[in-house]
């Protein structure tokens, strides 16, 4: 199980954070799944997010850019590429990987990689965060990139935070 090993998260009060949810619209039922988990966890930690959608994974990263340099504090992204015949997979991922840490190296603003790369459709299920799902990545992308956030507006202020 991936999500084996994964550390403990409690909410923390981020109501003064500003937080975009970067979300692609392919694969309706799992993408619903994964911007329902971030907007829970979101709400746990005492944010009200804006949401933006965009057509798919390969835009994620452009869209999350756009956020960095509108100022936002953290940003949740969210996608999922299924597996198929064809080499296309691999240049979606790769592309919407490698564009989503430059974002966040360029900018020094939290990214939450909640972009699911699966081998088929059970697969992101499983991942999704409904209900019968082992897992909840949308959840844990954006704890994670809250989590973060406080890190980072720790060590700017000379006061780093630890995230446990």
């Amino acid at each position: 199980m991936s999500g084996h090993g994964a550390p403990a998260t409690r909410a923390v009060d981020s109501s003064d954070l500003r937080v975009a949810v970067v979300a692609a619209s392919w694969h309706e039922t799992v993408m619903d799944g994964l911007v329902d988990g971030a907007l829970r966890a979101c709400a746990d930690h005492g944010v009200t997010p804006d949401v933006l959608r965009v057509p798919g994974s390969f835009e994620l990263p452009v869209a999350a850019q756009a956020c960095a340099r509108a100022g936002y504090d953290a940003i949740v992204a969210l996608g999922v590429v299924i597996r198929g015949g064809t080499p296309h997979f691999d240049y979606v991922c790769a592309a919407a990987t490698d564009g989503l840490n430059r974002v966040a190296l360029d900018h020094t603003v939290p990214v939450g990689f909640g972009l699911l790369t699966c081998d088929d459709d059970a697969q992101a299920l499983d991942r999704a965060g409904l209900e019968g799902s082992r897992e909840d990545k949308g959840y844990e992308a954006a704890a994670a990139a809250l989590a973060t956030a406080h890190v980072v507006r720790g060590v700017r202020a000379g006061a780093p935070v630890p995230v446990a």
